[in-house]
């Protein structure tokens, strides 16, 4: 019983010796994941993902393929998109098709060619409100106190 004990315990040592800690991992192309993907390191999509997706950095092919949101520090997408896109960075290629809305806090390049229908906004995450966005707020809370109050309206007689 202690021989098979240290058995598993050496082999077990033998495995932390070898593993890749290189935090990179590969949806290849002839993978399908149903379900949401996370991880803290970087993950290459050239399969297709049925799922959210919550990485630390992503490159989806242009093989790749993902259905759902997909939330990242930096996001570089040569594939097909259907959901919103939320990430610091993103890249978009020219063959990239995104199907879904995109927010980004620092950077977005686009190349020539890629295909998008969604809506693209910078969002600011943290930096003090700027003057267009408290202008903005003011004419939507304008706007719903004029469609609160009801002004009591006169009817006129018609002159025969």
């Amino acid at each position: 019983m202690c021989l098979i004990k240290e058995m598993f315990i050496n082999i077990g040592k033998t495995k932390k010796e070898n593993l890749n800690h290189s935090g990179r991992s590969y949806i290849g192309e002839t993978l399908q994941i149903e379900g949401d993907l996370r991880s803290s390191g970087i993950v290459d999509i050239a399969g297709l993902i049925n799922g959210n997706v919550y990485v630390e950095d992503t490159i989806v092919k242009e093989t790749g393929s993902v259905r759902g949101h997909i939330e990242a520090n930096t996001i570089e997408v040569n594939g097909h998109i259907e959901g919103q896109i939320t990430a610091t960075n993103i890249i978009i290629g020219k063959n990239a098709i995104i199907k879904g809305d995109i927010f980004f806090k620092n950077t977005l390049k686009t190349e020539e060619g890629a295909d998008i229908d969604g809506y693209i906004k910078r969002v600011n995450n943290g930096k003090l409100k700027t003057e267009e966005d408290i202008a903005i707020e003011e004419i939507v809370e304008r706007d719903e106190r004029l469609e609160a109050e009801t002004i009591p309206v006169r009817t006129h007689k018609e002159a025969v």
